[in-house]
């Protein structure tokens, strides 16, 4: 089976065990504490926010990437706070919580990679973080429920857990990557908030695992859109193993293992924009003949970040002028006698005029929860496929009360 066919089945990679535990962070009194353990450690790589305000755990764990060369024992994330615009009063404690978590397990701080989500500003509660750390430990296991549980504990508006995994066999041996993911709200990464976690038991060195996942991420996590807002807090980590026994640079594993990873990024990425706060549409922007990858993305950004496109497609309202007008003032030099517009099934604008289409059609289309659209520049040769949502009044109530 492909990897692109079996990312709905979990897949367990060797080597890495789960646990999550109550903190006591969030007020809801819900999981809030969450640790990925390799117990003889792993190769890691990773992709953080473009966002010039950096929480506290990103600087940290940037920084004990560099200084290990790319090796990761532990990963500790809480939810609840997002440990940013803290100071340095939210650095100490974030590097008190991984010298704490270190002690514990054996090893240095700068083997224990920290990441936070939650609300900006508040003062981050390591002392909570710390007493909870032996519960967190003695609770670890390497298990599906282990894994759902530290999926479950990484939520914040998240309404469902994203998790997507494959399997692939090189000759008489296999290896598995698992990816987890939370993300409903300020999704747009550049590189959101987005937290993205996945595991194989490939053993690979760092900057083989650097190269690998930025290509995925340029094809998947950076291609999607809820709100247009990047958070402080994004991280994407790829942690190695190496406990399957197959290399990355054995003969065709590298193709292997890129058309898996990919498989199961796609998938996480499609589950955090399809659990968007307030989201009922998805849409499946298409851009395609435009001069270069970077004018499509630009071009698909500028769709995906209009307002007034948006909230037509909240209504399921097929209006194509509003696609044409977000493309026409992006910046491209795009000539409007050039462009096609399709929604869903049917052609509804093509080289500069309107074209006959059922507009009922068009609106039942919409309506489902996703919707293909795709715009046609002949410009060029190059395409990308961007994934966005409708904004509606749901995700307003969402937001204004987020902090309260």
């Amino acid at each position: 089976m492909s990897a692109a066919d079996d990312v709905q089945a979990i897949h367990l990679p060797g080597g890495f065990s789960f646990s999550a535990v109550t903190a006591g962070i969030k007020a809801s009194g819900r999981p809030d504490l969450a640790l990925i353990e390799a117990g003889a450690g792993a190769t890691a790589a990773a992709v953080f926010t473009k966002n010039r305000v950096v929480a506290a755990p990103l600087e940290v764990g940037r920084a004990s990437l560099a200084e290990t060369r790319g090796r990761v024992r532990a990963v500790i994330v809480n939810s609840g706070n997002a440990n940013c615009a803290t100071g340095k009063a939210g650095r100490l404690a974030c590097e008190r919580v991984c010298s704490e978590a270190a002690n514990l397990l054996g090893t240095e701080a700068r083997q224990v990679f920290p990441s936070s989500t939650g609300i900006i500003g508040v003062p981050f509660p390591a002392d909570k973080i710390v007493a909870a750390l032996p519960a967190l430990l003695e609770a670890r296991r390497a298990s599906e429920p282990g894994l759902r549980q530290f999926a479950e504990a990484i939520m914040t508006t998240d309404k469902r857990v994203k998790i997507a995994s494959a399997q692939v066999r090189v000759g008489q041996k296999a290896f598995c990557i698992a990816g987890v993911a939370k993300g409903a709200g300020m999704i747009h990464p550049q590189l959101a908030t987005m937290l993205v976690y996945v595991l194989t038991d490939l053993a690979a060195g760092a900057a083989e695992l650097q190269r690998a996942l930025r290509g995925a991420c340029d094809q998947t996590f950076n291609c999607i859109s809820v709100d247009g807002d990047t958070s402080t807090n994004d991280t994407v980590l790829l942690l190695a193993s190496g406990a399957s026994g197959v290399r990355l640079k054995d003969a065709g594993v590298q193709r292997k293992f890129a058309t898996a990873l990919l498989a199961v990024c796609q998938s996480l990425g499609e589950q955090i924009v399809a659990d968007g706060e307030g989201v009922q549409h998805v849409i499946r922007l298409q851009i395609e003949q435009a001069k270069s990858r970077d004018e499509a993305l630009h071009i698909a950004k500028a769709i995906a970040h209009s307002l007034l496109v948006k909230t037509a497609f909240a209504g399921a309202d097929p209006n194509w002028g509003r696609i044409l007008a977000a493309v026409g003032a992006c910046g491209v030099a795009v000539s409007p006698e050039k462009i096609d517009i399709a929604i869903g099934s049917q052609m509804v604008f093509r080289r500069g005029e309107v074209v006959a289409f059922d507009e009922a059609r068009a609106h039942e289309e919409l309506s489902q929860p996703r919707c293909d659209v795709r715009v046609v520049l002949r410009r060029g040769r190059s395409g990308l496929r961007f994934l966005t949502t409708d904004l509606t009044a749901e995700y307003v109530h969402i937001n204004a009360d987020y902090s309260t």
